[in-house]
């Protein structure tokens, strides 16, 4: 079975890895690609361990996790954004992405928070 929010998540970190490539390389911006990369990278890494976790609570809190480091994400490629450092449609796509990741997490932690109570 497809696991939307593993593969959606797995790709966003493909494409951040792409793209703080080309920030470190291009672009001599270490810190912020970091940033970003530590970010971006942690949303999967959160998903994907939370589909292993050993209880519900446990997996909320995974996926609360998750979405905190989407939100940061966001905040980061924001910055990218402002600060004029690349400067074609490949930010704008991240950052719909990324809030496409926050709103699908923001809807499964809802969800398995209304599961807990039946």
């Amino acid at each position: 079975m497809k696991n939307v929010i593993v593969e959606k998540t797995f790709n966003f970190s493909v494409r951040i890895m792409a793209l703080t490539k080309h920030l470190r390389d291009h672009e001599r911006e270490f810190d912020l690609s970091r940033q970003l990369f530590k970010s971006a990278t942690s949303v999967g890494a959160n998903v994907n361990e939370a589909q292993s976790a050993a209880s519900k609570r446990d997996f909320i809190n995974k996926i609360n996790i998750a979405l905190k480091e989407a939100n940061e994400t966001k905040y980061w490629l924001e910055l990218v954004k402002s600060s004029h450092i690349k400067t074609d449609n490949t930010i704008a796509e991240l950052i719909s992405e990324v809030s496409e990741i926050r709103n699908i997490l923001t809807r499964i932690i809802l969800s398995a928070k209304e599961n807990m109570k039946t």
